[in-house]
């Protein structure tokens, strides 16, 4: 097995050990300690090396020593971070409840139920729906009783930030700015059911559709990364959910190819299958980048959509009506502020920090190889994503 696809198939199948309770024979997985330093660079990448860790010390994969050591500190971190953020959530849970405001705990506080542990999976914040008529009065609860900073606000959420260092998007919305995705998430209330007081959660269905809606939008944006495919695998298996009522929505919402490659490149990884071209393409794709994928990436899925470099340079120049509003929600149904929003933009990108910025992203449009803009174009096509 040649360098690099040995350390992929590793890392994929230490994961399927220690969350899928796949066995595995020690005397395939003798490692250099250059190999155990990509191994713990990859992981750490998709914010998997507690997994991967934690599996090579079960198994005495591992000696001691420094990367060892490396590996062991993320472990820690996965647990501290997860007890941080359940302490959060127990707390927004609380004062939610008191105000008498319907939520909906999405993302990760969910997904976390279908690890072994839930300190397994790992997220960076809380993420929770309110409705957008509430979203506003929510925030100031939140800022008044929990103590929290009101951050921003942004297209479709409020980010706000514990004293202690939780951000928390505070989602009125769960769209993804594609229109025939957006056409069921807009009516994501109507499929949900109370699971406590002002506690909602969706149906099965509805959520698992979430799920792999929300990864097709980062796949579009330059990559996902492991872990929601680790999601989907997990998902299928332990959740109950009613197949045919999933394909409908994702028929309905044209990701369906997506959804069953994504499916199909999670047996690789996890289940033991056979790459196709398709599973191919798409790791290679997703392993580029980390957990929220490469600049690479994007540009080359944004030069494909603009048909060119200089289509995509112009569009990154002149921002479509609809992604303005993504960077400032005021412009939202009043498109006659469209110049003025523009130009704000554009006195933005002379600070220096955003200036350097710039560079990097023209730098990188520079250096996207002719191959790899074809192969993200077909692998695209193939899933129905352009």
């Amino acid at each position: 097995m040649a360098g690099m696809e040995k350390i992929i198939r590793t890392m994929m199948d230490l994961i399927a050990s220690e969350v899928c309770g796949k066995s595995i024979d020690k005397s395939q997985y003798t490692l250099t300690d250059e190999e155990l330093a990509k191994l713990y660079k990859l992981s750490k990448s998709h914010d998997l090396a507690h997994l991967v860790g934690d599996a090579l010390i079960k198994n005495d994969l591992i000696g001691d020593g420094e990367l060892k050591a490396k590996f062991q500190k993320q472990i820690m971190l996965a647990v501290y971070r997860y007890e941080k953020i359940n302490y959060e959530l127990g707390r927004l849970r609380k004062a939610l409840n008191e105000a008498k405001i319907p939520f909906i705990p999405l993302k990760g506080s969910v997904l976390r139920r279908y690890y072994p542990e839930p300190w397994m999976r790992t997220s960076c914040d809380i993420d929770v729906l309110v409705h957008e008529e509430a979203v506003d009065q929510t925030a100031q609860i939140i800022v008044e009783k929990l103590g929290y900073t009101y951050e921003k606000k942004q297209y479709h959420d409020i980010s706000l930030m514990s004293d202690g260092g939780v951000h928390l998007e505070l989602h009125h919305s769960i769209k993804e700015n594609k229109a025939n995705i957006d056409a069921l998430l807009s009516d994501c209330w109507d499929y949900a059911a109370p699971s406590g007081d002002y506690e909602y959660c969706f149906t099965n269905e509805f959520f698992f559709f979430h799920q792999i809606a929300h990864a097709s939008y980062h796949f579009l944006h330059g990559g996902c990364g492991v872990r929601p495919i680790l999601d989907l695998y997990l998902l299928q298996r332990k959740m109950p959910f009613d197949n045919a009522v999933l394909d409908e929505m994702l028929e309905r919402s044209g990701i369906k190819k997506f959804f069953d490659a994504a499916k199909a490149l999670s047996e690789v990884w996890f289940g033991g299958s056979e790459h196709s071209e398709v599973t191919q393409r798409m790791e290679d794709y997703l392993l580029r980048g980390g957990v929220y994928g490469s600049t690479a990436n994007s540009m080359a899925v944004g030069q494909q959509k603009e048909k060119g470099r200089l289509g995509y340079i112009i569009n990154r120049i002149w921002l479509p009506y609809e992604l303005l509003c993504i960077t400032y929600p005021r412009l939202k149904g009043r498109k006659y502020l469209q110049l003025f929003y523009e130009i704000k933009r554009w006195l933005r990108i002379f600070n220096p920090e955003a200036r350097k910025h710039k560079r990097h992203d023209l730098d990188a449009i520079k250096n996207i190889s002719a191959k790899h803009k074809s192969d993200v174009n077909c692998m695209l096509n193939e899933l129905g994503l352009m």
